[in-house]
């Protein structure tokens, strides 16, 4: 909403307001703007979607505050709407339109979900799903396949590994023996995660080309990665499923609504011509 404007003041304004000593009625109008009501219930509207910070505002400023911004919303409207252009008429129904899906939206979205649904969806994810391998491996960084050849023939020669990353990697796990860690699928760039897959527990890989230069890759150990426990992934669930739900309606209402697309032809450029709303 931004700060609250001071700037219109009521010169100009036909402004009267009823405020019954304790009005808690929505319809209590609480002032008319050149007989257009302002009710308690807009105020509360209002409020509702102000930034956080604007809430945490004093009663009787956040109180004033939403009144006289509504009052001058309401003159500076009028004062528009005696002569709407097509563009603005046009955007005012656009407005309209996207305000009211967006509402329909979000309390899609926010609805209450069913515990069974999320355990359904958790069984489906974690229980019933594949397993999910991750690896623990370490490689040796260099830049050309001649010195990655060089690093393989040592090793099978009995050279340290973590040694040789130490002495040789350009990586940034060369100080740690080139050790990487436990990862998943994904993690690592294509052509890596696919020599560290093939690999077998304790095996060294032949040269593998990336971006980064030329790997030479030890697999140390694989696991077969433990399911997370419902809470742990209870909003990560909550998120999918009302996600699923918004696009179900989506999905739902437009191919139960009786949509007639006009045959006419229109050049597509037409659509960045601006021009036409002022004719």
């Amino acid at each position: 909403m931004g700060k609250f404007s001071t700037l219109l003041r009521a010169t100009g304004l036909a402004v009267t307001v009823a405020m019954p000593a304790m009005a808690q009625d929505a319809k209590t109008v609480m002032a008319t703007v050149n007989g257009t009501d302002i009710t308690l219930g807009h105020m509360i509207a209002l409020q509702e979607r102000l930034p956080e910070q604007y809430k945490q505002l004093d009663d009787n400023v956040l109180f004033n505050g939403i009144l006289d911004q509504l009052i001058q919303q309401t003159a500076l409207s009028q004062e528009m709407e005696k002569d709407l252009s097509g563009s603005i008429a046009l955007s005012q129904e656009n407005e309209i339109r996207a305000f009211l899906a967006s509402e329909l939206l979000a309390k899609i979205g926010t609805a209450d979900l069913d515990e069974s649904a999320i355990a359904a969806a958790y069984q489906d994810r974690f229980a019933n799903g594949e397993s999910e391998t991750e690896y623990s491996a370490a490689h040796i960084l260099v830049e050309t396949v001649e010195e990655a050849n060089e690093l393989i023939t040592q090793i099978k020669d009995g050279a340290d590994f973590a040694e040789l990353a130490k002495e040789k990697s350009t990586g940034p796990s060369g100080p740690s023996g080139g050790a990487l860690g436990w990862f998943g699928k994904g993690a690592m760039v294509p052509a890596f995660e696919e020599a560290v897959v093939a690999l077998a527990d304790g095996a060294v890989s032949e040269p593998v080309q990336t971006q980064f230069g030329w790997h030479v890759i030890k697999r140390n150990e694989s696991r077969i990665k433990e399911a997370p426990t419902l809470d742990e992934v209870r909003d990560e669930l909550e998120r999918e499923l009302r996600a699923k739900a918004i696009e179900d309606e989506i999905t739902r209402l437009t191919e139960t609504a009786e949509v007639t697309r006009a045959e006419v032809k229109v050049d597509p450029t037409v659509i960045r011509n601006v021009g036409l709303l002022s004719e």
